[in-house]
C-alpha cells in the first residue's frame, strides 16, 4: 500500500473528522449504498457514507448500529432536506390518474400489475427522520437538499455530530456556511444522481465542479469538499489545487463491487454508454444525471408532465425494482456523473489504493506549457 504520510492527506475535513484521507465516499439514496461499501472506505481511512432517505426511523436506528459494528472509524449518513413545495396539499384525483397514466405503458411492456399506480406508498418523513438520526448519534451526519432548521444543528452539535451541507452555487455554499454547518460540498453539475439546489431554480444551478470549487473555497471559512465528475487521482489532485480541502466520490464508489447497485447498472458503468449522461426527471420527479436509456429517452416528450417529488419516486419504484432484477437496463435509474468513464470493476479497497497513488503521481508531475 502507498505511504499516506504525505501532505495532501493532511488537509483540515481530514484533521476535522479524524481521517486518514481526505476523501469521502458519495452517499447514495435508492437503496444503492450498503454498509458493506461505507465501511470499507471508512476502514481505509476515508470517510464512508450512507444515504438514508428512503428509510424509516427504525431502520436509520438500525443502519447505524449496523454501520457502528461494521467500522470503528468515522462515517457519515446521509438525509434529504425537503423542499417546502413537498408539503403541500397531495394532487387531486385527477391529476393523480393523469400522472399515472403517464407511466401505464411502461408497466405494461413490464407486464407489471397497475394497482400500485393508484396509491403508491408514503415516503418517509424527515422529521421522524432526522430525530431518529440525531438519537442513533452517528459521527457525522450530511444534508443534502437545503438546510435543516435551527434545532437539528444546534441538536447535532449538543451530541458532538459533525455536520456536513451540500451546495450547487456560492450562495448555498454561504448559506450552510451561516447556519453553522462544519463543512460544505461543493457539488458541481458533472456530478451523478439527484441535482441538489435549493436556493435557485435548478437550471440556474448548474455550475461545472472546477468552476464552482475555487469559487466557493474564496468564499467560505469552513472546509469544502469538492464532487461531481472526480473519479481518479488526477481529478483529486485538480480538486486540492483549486483549494479544496477534500474531495466526494460519487460514481467511482458506486462501479465498485460492495456498492448496492445492481448488476446491470454497474455494467453499465464500466461501458461505453456512460460516456454520455443527461439530466432527467423522469425517474424521480427531481432533475437528477444518468446514463440515457429508453425509458428516459420515451418520457422526454412529456417530462414537464410528470409528478413531482416524491410522487413520481413512489410510482415508478415497481418499475425500477422489476427492471433491475430482469437485468433490464432500458428501465432502469442508470445513475452517473460525468466521471464514469474512468471507472472499473473492482473492489473499493482496491479502489482506494489506486486513488492514492494517482494523486501522489498527479502531484508530483511537473508543470508543462507552450508558447
Amino acid at each position: 500500500m502507498t505511504d499516506r504520510k504525505h501532505s495532501w492527506t493532511r488537509g483540515r475535513l481530514a484533521e476535522l473528522l479524524g481521517l486518514d484521507l481526505p476523501i469521502v465516499q458519495g452517499p447514495f439514496g435508492g437503496g444503492l449504498s450498503s454498509v458493506a461499501l461505507a465501511s470499507a472506505v471508512s476502514e481505509g481511512g476515508g470517510l464512508g457514507s450512507y444515504g438514508a432517505h428512503i428509510l424509516t426511523p427504525d431502520g436509520i436506528g438500525e443502519l447505524v448500529g449496523e454501520l457502528r459494528k461494521a467500522t470503528t472509524r468515522p462515517f457519515a449518513v446521509n438525509l434529504w432536506v425537503p423542499h417546502p413545495d413537498e408539503a403541500a396539499a397531495p394532487p387531486d384525483r385527477d391529476r393523480r390518474a393523469h400522472y399515472a397514466e403517464l407511466l401505464r405503458p411502461w408497466f405494461e411492456e413490464l407486464a407489471l400489475p397497475t394497482g400500485t399506480l393508484e396509491d403508491p406508498p408514503p415516503a418517509p418523513r424527515f422529521d421522524e427522520q432526522i430525530d431518529a438520526l440525531l438519537a442513533a448519534e452517528p459521527p457525522v451526519i450530511t444534508f443534502v437538499m437545503g438546510i435543516p432548521d435551527t434545532r437539528v444543528l444546534d441538536e447535532a452539535r449538543r451530541r458532538s455530530i459533525r455536520t456536513i451541507g451540500t451546495a450547487t452555487t456560492v450562495e448555498e455554499a454561504l448559506a450552510i456556511e451561516a447556519a453553522g454547518m462544519d463543512a460544505v460540498v461543493a457539488s458541481g453539475s458533472d456530478a451523478g444522481g439527484h441535482r441538489g439546489s435549493f436556493l435557485r431554480p435548478v437550471n440556474e444551478s448548474l455550475v461545472g465542479t472546477f468552476s464552482l470549487v475555487p469559487q466557493v473555497a474564496q468564499a467560505v471559512s469552513i472546509p469544502v469538499v469538492a464532487a461531481g465528475g472526480i473519479a481518479d487521482g488526477r481529478g483529486i489532485a485538480a480538486a486540492l489545487t483549486l483549494g479544496a480541502d477534500a474531495v466526494q466520490i460519487g460514481t467511482g464508489f458506486l462501479a465498485t463491487d460492495e456498492s448496492g447497485a445492481s448488476a446491470v447498472h454497474r455494467a453499465a458503468l464500466h461501458g461505453p454508454e456512460a460516456r454520455t449522461t443527461v439530466l432527467t426527471r423522469a425517474f424521480s420527479g427531481r432533475l437528477a444525471r444518468a446514463v440515457p436509456n429508453r425509458f428516459i429517452r420515451g418520457a422526454l416528450a412529456y417530462e414537464n408532465e410528470l409528478a413531482p417529488y416524491p410522487i413520481q419516486y413512489a410510482l415508478t419504484r415497481p418499475l425500477r425494482t422489476a427492471a433491475a432484477e430482469r437485468g433490464l437496463a432500458d428501465y432502469v435509474n442508470l445513475w452517473s456523473g460525468q466521471a464514469a468513464a474512468l471507472t472499473r470493476p473492482r473492489g473499493a479497497r482496491a479502489y482506494l489504493d489506486e486513488l492514492i497513488a494517482g494523486t501522489e503521481a498527479a502531484l508530483r508531475r511537473p508543470a508543462t506549457g507552450h508558447g
